[in-house]
């Protein structure tokens, strides 16, 4: 039960943002009474904080942290991940942008709890890529780049390019930011 509430939640959270997602229209979708509901999650709040700190965490440690490591250097990880992000985008048909991002967007005025979640996230995948670079510099690449710089332009740059995306409904634009990426 609680599973299927957190899939709704981060379903209508992605689509119709947390302010407009109502807990009677998640209780409905979710087919769950509101004891139930607030049996795991006893306030919206504490519904859209394990959204954040379980859902949105985990798909950033899948869509970036893994390949990243996988990857055999850290542009060729952000590579990857930029064009396997197009693909799939191109493949669904629309672009509702980055669950982060959107949760940001909405939450990080929201209060403390909701800023520090988001911030805890954004800092670990920040981290991901500055240590990617720091191991190519033991093996001998990414001379002269500074890990946490590059790591923080990585990340702007995928996060406005999916807010453009969004926007433009077009994941091509992805591919234009990481181009000019790629060339710093």
């Amino acid at each position: 039960m609680r599973r299927r509430v957190l899939d709704v939640a981060e379903e209508s959270f992605q689509a119709r943002g947390y302010h407009a997602s109502s807990l009677g229209d998640l209780m409905a979708a979710a087919g769950v009474t509101g004891g139930a509901l607030h049996h795991h999650f006893p306030t919206k709040k504490a519904l859209a904080l394990a959204v954040i700190t379980e859902r949105v965490a985990d798909a950033i440690q899948q869509t970036w942290i893994e390949p990243l490591q996988a990857a055999p250097s850290a542009r060729a990880g952000v590579r990857a991940v930029f064009e396997a992000v197009a693909v799939e985008l191109e493949q669904q048909g629309y672009v509702r942008g980055c669950p982060l991002n959107n949760l940001a967007h909405e939450l990080s005025l929201a209060g403390d709890e909701f800023r520090v979640a988001l911030v805890d996230i954004f800092a670990g995948w920040r981290q991901a890529i500055a240590d990617k670079v720091r191991d190519d510099q033991l093996n001998g690449g990414e001379v002269g780049t500074d890990p946490e710089r590059f790591a923080a332009l990585a990340v702007a740059t995928y996060s406005g390019a999916m807010s453009m995306a969004k926007t433009s409904q077009d994941a091509g634009v992805l591919r234009e930011c990481l181009n000019g990426l790629q060339k710093l």
